[in-house]
């Protein structure tokens, strides 16, 4: 059955690339793999179990096959979420599907529980471990789904430098801005000093813990 899975997944991911999440059927799954779409839910269940196993094969993909064990936290943490942007930009469609799915199944949590394991190795509070993942998740996913999208740029400058050309006073600080609007954007190095800042905000929540936050008690411990 596991051969199949992996075969019906296989099937899924080549057509979201073709024709993009809403493309995605399972009908067109089934024909792919050439069997009855019913005969698809013996191995993935419905269209929610489908996705669920594409945000798993997608995520498993980005971990090394050596855990990168020997690596600093921040090491483990950049790699990761390096492969997150190379990822989405060559599947656009990953981004809205990861934003829309929290990780259920077995490979798709190995990918967070790596991201826990280097938070916790930081020193990072066990009540701030949750929060600091979504806020790398939300980061990453966000800034490459903004980039593939063309949020970010239009195949050209980028696009925000027309704001310069506002009514002079009604926007000072755009005004004060414009030459920094008109530059073509360095998405690559932007990313990376995004990604610094990041981690020295990881490191500030370690801080914190330093300076006698200890925040709140877990659940069911004394309040």
């Amino acid at each position: 059955m596991g051969g199949r899975r992996e075969e019906i997944l296989d099937a899924a991911l080549a057509i979201a690339d073709e024709r993009g999440l809403d493309g995605l059927s399972m009908r067109a799954v089934a024909e792919r793999v050439g069997v009855t779409p019913m005969a698809l839910y013996r191995h993935v269940g419905g269209k929610a179990e489908l996705l669920d196993g594409m945000v798993g094969r997608l995520l498993s993909a980005l971990l090394p096959p050596d855990r990168q064990g020997d690596r600093r936290w921040d090491e483990r943490l950049a790699a990761l979420a390096r492969a997150v942007r190379t990822m989405i930009r060559r599947h656009p469609w990953a981004a809205p599907l990861l934003f829309s799915r929290p990780a259920v199944t077995p490979d798709a949590v190995r990918t967070v529980d790596v991201i826990y394991t280097a938070l916790i190795e930081a020193g990072v509070p066990d009540h701030e471990v949750p929060r600091l993942e979504r806020m790398i998740s939300t980061f990453v996913i966000g800034f490459a789904a903004s980039e593939v999208s063309g949020r970010f740029t239009s195949g050209g400058p980028d696009p925000r430098g027309h704001r310069g050309s506002l009514p002079e006073g009604e926007f000072p600080a755009h005004a004060r801005l414009k030459p920094w609007l008109r530059l073509p954007a360095d998405l690559a190095t932007e990313f990376e000093a995004d990604l610094e800042d990041v981690l020295r905000l990881i490191e500030a929540a370690v801080d914190r813990r330093a300076d006698g936050d200890s925040g709140p008690s877990a659940p069911g411990g004394a309040a």
